[in-house]
């Protein structure tokens, strides 16, 4: 949920991808949506991701609490304080990549399509590997590839796959590889191959990741994309008799 790390400058927030949730809910996204006003989030079971179309205006948080709802928690991307009364938790540290011309394509024979029928064993495999939220509807964000021990029919041991879309851009997410099957480029290949169908519709591939993950940092700049900007993701709970935990 990209947000500049700087302060809001409405005037200058020009490029795309400093409020991409945004972007993508209420454009290619917009029927995995519900909006609120200037508040929008995805739906419950799609994905834990909010946005704001001004963080700057206090109409914005206004309309996310009605979205929400009193003692609701939920991820935003940003440093901008919130208003009084929203509790927030430490953010963590993260960091905004874009691919480059480096990033070299490639149609991978041994990657398969992923569809509504995988999601249980995508869903198990995101449990045992944490690459961040996988929810039951997250498949329906776009494109998710993964690859089989043995083939066709064998157990899901690694995948990839597109998020956030917005126009001219999408994100590429859910990187992840069985810790048995680490070590073998899987996840390398997956990006490669994910990316390969991203720049197919005319789009540009991004992605982020935790500033403390260094290890994914580093194989993402390997495989030609460069940083475009830190940010920070930040639990908040609108004001009210608490219903959920932070987000």
């Amino acid at each position: 949920m990209p947000i500049s790390d700087q302060p809001h400058d409405p005037a200058a927030a020009a490029h795309p991808l400093d409020n991409a949730t945004w972007a993508a809910l209420s454009g290619p996204h917009r029927h995995l949506a519900e909006v609120v006003g200037m508040a929008a989030r995805y739906r419950a079971d799609v994905a834990p991701f909010v946005a704001l179309a001004d963080p700057a205006d206090p109409q914005a948080w206004a309309d996310a609490a009605k979205l929400i709802g009193p003692g609701g928690g939920f991820t935003l991307a940003g440093v901008f304080p919130p208003p009084d009364g929203w509790a927030a938790r430490e953010p963590l540290p993260g960091v905004q990549m874009v691919a480059t011309a480096a990033l070299q394509d490639l149609e991978d024979s041994e990657v398969r399509r992923l569809g509504p029928a995988d999601v249980p064993e995508m869903l198990d495999l995101v449990a045992r590997t944490r690459p961040g939220p996988f929810l039951p509807r997250t498949v329906e964000m776009g494109a998710y590839y993964g690859v089989r021990d043995g083939g066709d029919g064998g157990r899901l041991v690694a995948m990839a796959g597109e998020r956030i879309r917005l126009p001219g851009w999408t994100e590429i997410s859910a990187v992840c590889t069985d810790e048995g099957y680490r070590g073998r480029g899987l996840a390398g290949r997956l990006v490669r191959h994910v990316a390969t169908g991203v720049r197919a519709r005319g789009a540009t591939p991004f992605l982020h990741a935790a500033a403390v993950n260094t290890g994914a940092i580093r194989l993402y700049e390997a495989l030609g994309f460069t940083l475009r900007r830190t940010t920070l993701f930040q639990g908040l709970r609108v004001p009210g008799t608490a219903q959920a935990g932070l987000g």
